[in-house]
């Protein structure tokens, strides 16, 4: 049970159009949310941010002064900030684009218009960071699960370990790209009980690093999750053939990986 409810939060939105501003602040106060700070521009944002911190921020993506992924990179660059959940509301459908949010670590990504339940669905999510529940296993002490962490991206890689250590996982190791990954893997003698990685990155992509575990090593025992924005059916399916356990989109909600997290590991 949490302890902290969605009327609870203190929310920072970011929205130079006054008429959408307003739109949005109708759906938070739907939601019996309160604390709401509106501001027009990314500036406004971290001029606010040095003097309260909100439990949650959601921004437009094209702001007047910046972008919010350049809003974003800044606030999760400062280590007082960075564990701020970040929500983004856009009609913008460019997949290069709104990636490069993904791969930030977000909370959410509505689009605009939006449907009223996936604002309730992300704000839940939020609390999930904000209070997170230990997962409990029936055949692993949570503790001790080791995972191996493996994507190109530096805040990717702290967004996924962030959600883990939020259900009580600790001891992970981390990798830069598959072919780190496939040597940190190697050298450890199947210490792992536990691999995430992501699809798209540079030496050695997520399916090759799969194929090599599963075909080079034949190891067909350890779970494998890939944490991936990439929506080609056509590359996800390889990526199923090539003997992943499950795929979680960017962004991910928490929920949605402990649900995983109990099928892979609580199989029985």
């Amino acid at each position: 049970m949490h302890s902290v409810n969605i009327h609870d939060l203190a929310i920072l939105l970011i929205e130079p159009s006054i008429t959408q501003l307003k739109v949005i602040m109708q759906h938070l106060h739907s939601e019996g949310i309160t604390h709401i700070e509106g501001v027009a521009s990314g500036s406004e944002a971290l001029a606010s941010l040095r003097t309260h911190r909100p439990d949650l921020i959601i921004s437009s993506l094209y702001l007047p002064d910046m972008t919010a992924v350049e809003l974003l990179e800044q606030i999760k660059h400062d280590e007082t900030l960075s564990q701020i959940p970040f929500m983004l509301v856009s009609s913008e459908s460019s997949f290069r684009i709104l990636d490069a949010v993904r791969q930030a670590g977000v909370v959410a990504i509505l689009p605009k218009p939006y449907a009223h339940k996936d604002l309730k669905n992300a704000l839940r999510a939020t609390i999930e960071f904000i209070d997170p529940q230990e997962i409990d296993l029936a055949h692993y002490d949570v503790e001790n699960i080791r995972v191996l962490v493996v994507d190109d991206s530096v805040l990717a890689r702290k967004h996924i370990c962030r959600v883990l250590n939020n259900m009580g996982i600790v001891k992970i190791t981390q990798a830069a790209d598959g072919k780190q990954g496939a040597e940190i893997f190697v050298q450890s003698q199947d210490e792992f009980d536990l691999i995430v990685t992501d699809l798209n990155m540079p030496v050695m992509d997520g399916q090759a690093l799969i194929q090599y575990i599963r075909r080079d090593l034949g190891n067909a025992i350890i779970p494998i999750l890939m944490v991936t924005s990439e929506d080609n059916q056509t590359r996800l399916s390889n990526v199923y053939k090539a003997g992943v356990s499950g795929i979680c989109d960017k962004p991910f909600d928490p929920q949605t990986v402990k649900e995983m997290l109990f099928r892979v590991l609580d199989d029985d």
